[in-house]
């Protein structure tokens, strides 16, 4: 792809549509806007200009601006993504929605918010809860991610079982599409079929089909009570083998969150945490909740039963507000603690059907010890998708990590693909996984895929270079 360099003549443009504080070109501020939570050494890029637009109008003139010239645009929300989607690899204009971060209107009659892309996904939450409500479509990542970009990878998070991803939630949106023109997709309304559903495609389409502006988020009501319990098994595959038999009982847990021994060791011995973790194997993290006390207790007292009558070690009942925080801060913070053991690493998300989690077990040993990389193994259990994460040896050379990194990924993805499974549950294509996207995808339904990027975008300037090679 071939694309037109940001002249002077072209930042002045861009300050008359944005302001001048708006627009960025000194190098040392744009670095921070050269990566996200990648390897910035491997994936990072740096853009040309830094735009950060407050309005709708000012995102549709830039984007008018850069088809006319022929200037790539990288849409970016905080830069929490783990995939490479926010990085201006063609340089190019990077237009980041962290001012237009406003909460418009909060409508307890229709039970939706409509907020900014730029708003972090937690303000909702908080904002929303002292009415008994809540935003039940958020990810782990809660506290730093951008509304924007939840819609643009449709992220999902621990509570996914019961309350599915971000997608379930998005009942309207405001897009500048990749022309520059401005339109209003959905609504306040609990149904549309009227004609194609845009919003969904737009959704998850890694912002290589428009820039979500403004969203209208579906709400719903705040559980009054929740417990969680924590199960330790003497291995993963015990633990794993457990999850489809609670699935398939009738119980909705709001979580069933997988951590396997080394993921579990590193993080408690992260956070110095006193855990009962040194004699086990793997552990669940199961949460129920609900507004009818008596039920929860029925029902976390039926999992626990379950879980021992499939092997468990032990079970532990956390209800009280301390002891649940602590079991979940283990698991929200495993990946931080295998960055100090290794910061070079490769965080998948790999996704499998659910009869199919006990299989991918015993592939990912075998390619751990193929290899020798630790391949730490965490995450949503309860549909499957696992983040299975290649963590580099301390001792090893980067030439040689860089020479088995890519063989091992296909080895995973392989595996993953042969199980029924798909390459991403959460994080999206982005650069990351695009050419293994073009080995493992239906060629039919790649080809789909590629035509609705150009009829959306026939100058390829939205978000080049994602999910496609």
């Amino acid at each position: 792809m071939s694309y037109s360099t940001v002249t002077p003549a072209i930042v002045e443009e861009l300050k008359k549509i944005a302001g001048q504080k708006n627009v960025l070109v000194d190098e040392e501020k744009m670095e921070a806007y050269s990566h996200d939570e990648t390897s910035a050494e491997e994936y990072g890029h740096m853009p040309e200009v830094v735009v950060t637009p407050t309005k709708t109008e000012e995102v549709a003139e830039i984007v008018k601006l850069a088809n006319r010239e022929n200037i790539p645009v990288t849409p970016r929300g905080a830069g929490s993504g783990l995939s490479g989607g926010a990085i201006p690899i063609f340089g190019g204009i990077l237009l980041s929605v962290e001012k237009m971060n406003k909460i418009i209107e909060v409508d307890f009659e229709n039970m939706v918010v409509t907020a900014e892309a730029g708003v972090v996904t937690n303000d909702i939450i908080t904002l929303v809860k002292e009415q008994n409500l809540f935003y039940a479509g958020y990810p782990m990542s809660v506290q730093t991610c951008y509304l924007g970009g939840n819609i643009a990878e449709n992220a999902g998070g621990g509570k996914a079982v019961k309350y599915g991803v971000t997608g379930r939630y998005i009942q309207g949106m405001e897009v500048v599409t990749p022309k520059g023109d401005v339109v209003n997709l959905g609504g306040k309304l609990a149904k549309d079929v009227s004609g194609y559903d845009l919003k969904q495609l737009l959704i998850g389409s890694e912002g290589t089909l428009g820039i979500v502006t403004k969203a209208i988020v579906k709400l719903t009501g705040l559980p009054s009570t929740s417990a969680v319990l924590l199960v330790l098994f003497e291995s993963a595959r015990a633990a794993i083998d457990t999850v489809p038999v609670i699935m398939s009982n009738g119980i909705v847990p709001t979580s069933i969150e997988f951590m396997d021994q080394l993921s579990v060791h590193t993080s408690c011995q992260y956070l110095n945490e006193s855990l009962p973790y040194e004699n086990c194997g793997a552990m669940l993290v199961i949460e129920v909740d609900g507004n009818n006390p008596s039920q929860v207790e029925a029902d976390m007292i039926a999992i626990g039963d379950l879980c021992m009558e499939n092997n468990a070690q032990e079970v532990y009942i956390a209800e009280d507000k301390n002891a649940i925080e602590r079991i979940w801060n283990v698991r929200r913070n495993i990946a931080e603690a295998f960055k100090i053991y290794s910061p070079v690493q490769s965080l998948e998300d790999i996704v499998v059907p659910m009869a199919a989690i006990p299989d991918i077990i015993p592939e990912l040993d075998r390619i751990s010890e193929t290899y020798k990389m630790k391949i730490p193994c965490y995450g949503h259990a309860g549909d499957g998708n696992l983040h299975a994460t290649l963590v580099k040896d301390p001792k090893m050379s980067m030439e040689k990590w860089h020479k088995i990194e890519p063989i091992a990924l296909k080895e995973l993805y392989e595996v993953t693909d042969k199980l029924g499974g798909k390459i991403s549950g959460e994080h999206g294509i982005g650069i990351k996984r695009r050419s293994y996207l073009k080995e493992l995808m239906d060629p039919v339904e790649l080809e789909l895929m590629k035509g609705i990027k150009k009829a959306w975008d026939p100058n390829n300037i939205m978000n080049p270079g994602k999910i496609f090679i």
